[in-house]
């Protein structure tokens, strides 16, 4: 992890110890050791606490002493279409309101800030882009060195190149280098803690075009570097131009698999949109190769253009929508199989057609989480462990009557243990999911 700027001394003129009468030594290392929920009502205690609790020295220590914590962050979208966000400390089970992100203007034009990007694509096929009265939307979301990024989007109808970052430990917002090309609905990932971001579109003066370029930040430098665009080459291997002009290759998901990058494609023709594998990108060689095609033809989909997944302790899980209204299925990659195999049978989720992200997935404290909205509308946080499972329970069949289960063998049928703890639950009134990040700090 990069070491923030680190305070010399704690002390100021009103109380020259952190602590009374104790060596700032200890205090210091008392301070690391408290909740990091604490914290904010602490920076009000004292100059020098706020100098304390904001240093490098503290969450070194919080980390040498193994109290660093997995805190959740959630992404909202609330009234007028404004970006909200909020973060679950599980250990306390308390929330709190981030800061607003600055310099992002709702003018009272605003229909829909966060546009779906169905609605964005509806655009190549020549109809009216919506982008035209919005002031921002499809940025993309990524969290490295235990702190927030937001990158891209688009503002008043152009791809933006702007990234901000959130530090939870100034508990503030900040304008950091941006990317080397405007883009927005990008998809962003995680790997040697630095922070991928590949594919996305911009916008020229034919409409909306795919993007193939991808770049990494290093946290440590502030610096982007350029990545080897990805070779969409299913893309490149459509039978005749007028297919090519017509489907539109994009990257649908990305995510941080047995050190190597791997980024689920599609190819879109409003309102259709068909699979095509992937690709993976390898740091060490620092080339991309086609996905396994179990991997990539099997990835489950949540909606057209995104395919979420999450790694928990190496094992990479993703959702897989039923046909059914109220349920789901967890499925894993196996990799040594190249198939994605059932692991939950089933997930409690509720109908919300008209949400963009009807549920969010994250893996923290060596478990799945599954958040989306139960049938009250309140944010729920659902927590399962797929290593250690319940044995489903055997249930006999009840016999018409004595006679027929004399003459009729027995049988029996297995009900699915219910595997799923709800860890949390919050009403946020009418606030649909965005997206989530898991920092650990």
């Amino acid at each position: 992890m990069c070491k923030r700027q680190r305070m010399s001394s704690f002390t100021d003129g009103e109380n020259p110890r952190l602590i009374p009468s104790l060596p700032d030594e200890i205090s210091i290392q008392i301070l690391a050791r408290l909740p990091r929920i604490h914290y904010l009502k602490g920076k009000a205690v004292s100059r020098s606490w706020r100098s304390a609790i904001m240093s490098s020295e503290l969450y070194d220590l919080r980390k040498e002493f193994g109290k660093t914590e997995e805190w959740l962050y959630i992404l909202t979208k609330v009234e007028d279409d404004k970006l909200s966000w909020h973060a679950f400390d599980p250990g306390s089970q308390t929330w709190q309101r981030l800061p607003p992100m600055p310099d992002i203007a709702y003018g009272e034009e605003t229909k829909r800030v966060f546009t779906g990007l169905a609605d964005v694509l509806r655009s190549w096929l020549g109809r009216r882009c919506p982008l035209d009265r919005l002031p921002f939307c499809g940025c993309a979301i990524g969290a490295v060195d235990g702190c927030l990024y937001v990158l891209g989007g688009f503002s008043r109808a152009s791809a933006v190149k702007c990234v901000w970052r959130f530090d939870p430990v100034l508990n503030s917002w900040s304008e950091v280098e941006s990317m080397s090309v405007g883009r927005a609905y990008c998809k962003t990932g995680i790997l040697n803690n630095k922070l991928f971001v590949v594919g996305g579109v911009s916008r020229g003066r034919g409409g909306l075009t795919p993007l193939q370029s991808a770049e990494v930040l290093d946290p440590c430098t502030g610096i982007w570097s350029e990545v080897p665009s990805m070779p969409f080459s299913r893309a490149q291997m459509l039978p005749t131009a007028f297919l090519a002009d017509m489907l539109k290759p994009i990257a649908t998901g990305m995510t941080s698999y047995r050190g190597k990058l791997c980024v689920p494609q599609s190819l879109y023709s409003w309102p259709f949109f068909v699979d095509v594998g992937g690709e993976v990108y390898d740091p060490l060689t620092n080339s991309w190769s086609e996905m396994p095609s179990g991997m990539g033809e099997g990835w489950p989909a949540r909606q057209a253009g995104t395919k979420l997944s999450v790694v928990v302790d190496g094992e990479l899980y993703a959702l897989d929508p039923s046909t059914s209204l109220d349920s789901g299925k967890i499925k894993m990659y196996d990799h040594q199989e190249d198939v994605w195999k059932v692991v939950i049978g089933k997930v409690p989720i509720q109908d919300f057609t008209d949400s963009e992200s009807p549920y969010l997935l994250a893996g923290f404290l060596g478990k799945l989480h599954v958040v989306t909205k139960d049938a009250s509308h309140d944010i729920v946080i659902m927590q399962a462990d797929p290593n250690h499972q319940p044995d489903p329970v055997s249930s006999p069949s009840s016999a018409s009557s004595s006679t027929s289960s004399q003459d009729q063998p027995e049988s029996s049928e297995e009900v699915e243990p219910d595997v799923w703890r709800i860890i949390c639950s919050r009403n946020f009134g009418s606030a649909e999911l965005v997206s989530c990040q898991v920092l650990h700090i």
